[in-house]
C-alpha cells in the first residue's frame, strides 16, 4: 500500500508538474553534453594541432559545471517549494490519519528519489543520442567525415551527470522538508491568506519608471560606443546601470498599469478583474521579473552572439588551396629550381596524382638598388580621393594604414589568375602599364574594401619606382597561400613582364596545391588533409596545410557555439521555470478570488481566457524587454570581442543574432504554452463544488 501511494504520488506529480520535469530532462542533457565534450570527434581532432587552447577549454568545464549546479539548485528548490505548497492541505492529512513525521519523511524522500530516476533514464539516453548527433553534424559540417566515427559512451560524464543531479535535488529536498517538518497540523490544513503590500503613491513608480529607461539607455550607449570595453571600472559601472536599470523599469511598471486601469475599456470581460491580477503580480514580484528577463536577456545573448560569431568564423576564409610548399630561402637570384624541386620530388614519391593542381605562386619586392627604398611607390591620388571622403573610423584607418604601404610586396599574374581560377572567379586582364591592388582579409573589412572600390573605379595613376602605373579592376583578397606563411596587407598584381622588370628575378617562389576532389568527397576533407601530412611528413618537403588555419577556426566555432548554447540553455530554462512557477503559485494564492467568479457565474471558458491573457502578460513582459534589450547587448558584445577585421560584418552578424533570438522567443511560446495548461487544470478544479461543512 505504502509503495503504491509512492508511485501514485509521483506519477501524478510529473503530471501536474510537467514544465518542471520537462526542465529536469533539459538540465540533464544539457549537463552530459557538457561533461562529454572531450569525446566528441570534432575535440578530439583538434586535440592534435590546438592542444592547448583546446586543453585550456576543457579546463573550463568544471567551473561551468558547479556553476550550472549552484543555479540549478535554487531552481529546483524554488519549484520544489511550490510543489509542497500545493500539496499543504494533503501533508496534513497524511498527519491527520496517524502518519508519523518519519513515515511522511520517508514517503516525501522516495517520491522524490522516484522522480529523480525516471529523469535521469529518460534524459541520459536521450543526452547520449542528441550528444552522438552533435558530433555526426559538426563533423559532417567542418569536413571531418563520418567514416572514421564510432560510437562513444562517457561513463565519467554519466556519473557526474547523476550525481551532480542527485545532490542538488536532495539538498533542496532536505531543506524543504525540514521545514514543513516542523509545521503544525492546523496551519497545513488552514487556507493561507493573500499576501498584501504597501503601495507608494503613482509619482514614486512614474519616477522609478523613467529612471529603469535612462540608467537602461546610459548602459547600452557606453556599451556600443566601446568605451565599457576600455576600463575595467567603466565595463563595471555599465553592468551596474543595466542591472539596477532593469529592476528600476519593473518596479515603475506599477505606473503604466495604473494608467491602462484610467483609459482602458471597462466593458470587456474580466478586462480589469485580469489588469488588478498583473498589477498586483508585478508589484509583488517586480524583483522576480526582473531577475528573470535579465536571465533571459542573458541567454539571448549567449545563443544570439555565440551562434553569429560561430557561423561568421566557419565561412571568414574563403577555402580554395588545400598545401602551400616553401622552398627553402637562399639568396641566389633565381627561385625557379627550388620550385622545380618540389614538384620533382612530390612526382618522385608519387604524391603529385594526388593533386588536382599544383601551381606556381610568385611573390616579390620592388628591387631596390643599394638598398635605398625611398619613394619606392606613391599613391599620392588614391590618398587625395580618400580624403575626400566625409569622415569615418574606416576612412581614418585606411588612410593610416596606406601611409605604410610605400614598399609593397609584387605578385606575378599567372599565378595570381590561375588561383581564381580554381576559386571559381573570373580572371584579371592587365595592361602593361596597369595593376590590381590585394589586400589581405586579414587587415581589412568589407567596408573598407568598398571605399577602395569606389576609388579604383576612377583608374587612379600612381608612381612605382618612378614610372606611371593605373589601378584598375576591384580589390583582390583570395589568399595567396595557405594559412600564415605570408599575409599581405598591401601588394600590386602586376602583368609577368612588370613583375619580372621590377623585382630583377629576386622573387620567393610558393607551390599551391589542391588535393583531388573525389578523396575529399569519400573520406571528408580534413581526414584526406590528415592522411597527406602523414605522407609528406617522410619527404623532408617544408609544406603548410589548411589543416594549420582550420585547427583555430574550429577551436572558435567550438568555443562559441557549444558554450554559449550550452549558457543559454541553462539561462532559459531557469528563467522561464521562475516566472511559470511564480504566476502558477500566484493564481494559488488568490483562488478565492476565482471561487468568488465562478459563484457570480463565470464559465470555465472565460476563467480560462482570463488566464490566458494573464500569462501573455505576464510572460510577455520580461521577454520583450529582454528581447528589446537583448538587440542592444549583442551589439555590444560584437563592439567589444570582435577584430578589427569583422567589424565591417557586424550588420551581417546581427541578422543571425535577431534569427536565433526568434528561435528563442518559440521557445518562449512553448513554455507560455506549458504554463496555459497548467493553469486549465488548476481552474478545473476550482469548478468542481466544494462541501461546506
Amino acid at each position: 500500500m505504502f509503495f503504491n501511494l509512492i508511485t501514485r504520488n509521483s506519477r501524478r506529480s510529473r503530471k501536474e508538474n510537467g514544465m518542471f520535469f520537462a526542465t529536469l530532462l533539459i538540465a540533464i542533457i544539457a549537463f552530459y553534453i557538457i561533461l562529454s565534450l572531450s569525446r566528441q570527434d570534432v575535440m578530439l581532432f583538434l586535440q592534435e594541432m590546438e592542444s592547448d587552447a583546446v586543453n585550456r577549454l576543457l579546463g573550463m568545464i568544471p567551473v561551468f559545471y558547479v556553476m550550472t549546479l549552484i543555479i540549478l539548485f535554487f531552481l529546483i528548490y524554488f519549484a520544489s517549494k511550490f510543489q509542497l505548497e500545493r500539496r499543504r492541505h494533503e501533508i496534513g492529512m497524511y498527519l491527520m490519519m496517524g502518519m508519523t513525521r518519519n513515515r511522511l519523511f520517508v514517503l516525501l524522500l522516495a517520491e522524490d528519489i522516484r522522480s529523480s530516476i525516471i529523469a535521469l533514464l529518460i534524459g541520459l539516453p536521450a543526452a547520449v543520442l542528441l550528444s552522438e548527433i552533435i558530433s555526426l553534424v559538426t563533423a559532417r559540417l567542418v569536413g571531418l567525415g563520418i567514416i572514421g566515427h564510432s560510437f562513444s559512451l562517457s561513463l565519467e560524464a554519466v556519473l557526474w551527470t547523476a550525481a551532480g543531479f542527485f545532490i542538488i535535488k536532495l539538498a533542496a529536498f532536505l531543506i524543504l522538508s525540514a521545514k514543513i517538518s516542523r509545521r503544525e497540523i492546523g496551519s497545513l490544513l488552514a487556507e493561507r491568506p493573500e499576501e498584501t503590500r504597501r503601495q507608494l503613491p503613482a509619482p514614486v513608480y512614474a519616477l522609478s519608471l523613467l529612471g529603469g529607461i535612462l540608467c537602461l539607455g546610459t548602459a547600452y550607449y557606453l556599451a556600443i560606443r566601446g568605451m565599457s570595453w576600455y576600463q575595467i571600472r567603466i565595463m563595471g559601472l555599465t553592468v551596474l546601470l543595466g542591472f539596477a536599470g532593469t529592476l528600476l523599469f519593473f518596479f515603475g511598471l506599477r505606473f503604466v498599469f495604473s494608467l491602462i486601469l484610467r483609459t482602458g475599456k471597462r466593458d470587456r470581460r474580466l478586462h480589469i478583474f485580469n489588469v488588478r491580477q498583473l498589477q498586483e503580480n508585478v508589484i509583488r514580484q517586480s524583483g522576480t521579473m526582473a531577475v528573470s528577463s535579465l536571465l533571459i536577456l542573458a541567454a539571448l545573448c549567449c545563443f544570439g552572439a555565440g551562434v553569429a560569431m560561430a557561423a561568421h568564423y566557419g565561412k571568414s576564409e574563403t577555402h580554395v588551396l588545400d598545401y602551400t610548399f616553401l622552398p627553402e630561402y637562399t639568396d641566389e637570384p633565381n627561385q625557379e629550381q627550388s620550385a622545380e624541386d618540389i614538384l620533382d620530388i612530390l612526382k618522385k614519391t608519387g604524391l603529385d596524382t594526388s593533386f588536382s593542381e599544383l601551381f606556381e605562386m610568385k611573390i616579390g619586392h620592388i628591387y631596390a638598388k643599394n638598398d635605398d627604398f625611398e619613394n619606392m611607390y606613391t599613391m599620392d591620388s588614391v590618398m587625395r580621393e580618400i580624403e575626400k571622403l566625409p569622415v569615418s573610423e574606416d576612412r581614418d584607418v585606411l588612410l593610416n594604414n596606406l601611409e605604410y604601404a610605400d614598399f609593397p610586396h609584387l605578385i606575378s599574374l599567372s599565378g595570381y589568375n590561375e588561383l581564381l581560377r580554381i576559386a571559381g572567379l573570373p580572371e584579371l586582364a592587365l595592361e602593361e602599364n596597369e595593376g590590381a591592388v590585394y589586400m589581405d582579409r586579414e587587415f581589412v573589412n568589407d567596408s573598407r574594401i568598398r571605399i577602395m572600390n569606389g576609388i579604383l573605379a576612377g583608374s587612379p595613376e600612381v608612381q612605382l619606382h618612378g614610372e606611371s602605373l593605373r589601378l584598375t579592376g576591384t580589390v583582390q583578397s583570395t589568399g595567396v597561400v595557405t594559412d600564415s606563411s605570408i599575409t599581405l596587407s598591401f601588394a600590386l598584381i602586376l602583368p609577368d613582364e612588370a613583375f619580372q622588370y621590377y623585382t630583377q628575378n629576386r622573387y620567393d617562389v610558393y607551390v599551391n596545391g589542391v588535393l583531388d576532389s573525389s578523396t575529399a568527397e569519400r573520406v571528408g576533407l580534413m581526414q584526406a588533409i590528415s592522411g597527406m601530412n602523414d605522407r609528406l611528413n617522410g619527404t623532408g618537403l617544408n609544406y603548410e596545410s589548411y589543416l594549420q588555419n582550420m585547427g583555430r577556426q574550429l577551436f572558435y566555432i567550438v568555443a562559441a557555439s557549444y558554450l554559449t548554447i550550452y549558457l543559454a540553455i541553462i539561462f532559459i530554462i531557469v528563467a522561464n521555470t521562475v516566472i511559470g512557477v511564480q504566476f502558477l503559485m500566484n493564481q494559488q494564492k488568490t483562488n478565492r478570488r476565482y471561487k468568488t467568479l465562478i459563484r457570480l457565474g463565470a464559465v470555465y471558458e472565460a476563467l480560462c481566457r482570463s488566464a490566458e491573457k494573464q500569462v501573455n502578460w505576464y510572460f510577455g513582459i520580461p521577454v520583450l524587454v529582454a528581447a528589446a534589450s537583448s538587440l542592444f547587448a549583442v551589439r555590444a558584445l560584437f563592439s567589444g570581442l570582435l577584430s578589427p577585421r569583422t567589424q565591417g560584418s557586424v550588420q551581417e552578424l546581427m541578422l543571425i543574432s535577431a534569427a536565433m533570438i526568434l528561435v528563442l522567443c518559440v521557445i518562449e511560446y512553448i513554455y507560455m504554452s506549458a504554463v496555459k495548461r497548467s493553469s486549465r487544470r488548476y481552474l478545473l478544479k476550482l469548478m468542481v463544488p466544494e462541501r461546506e461543512e
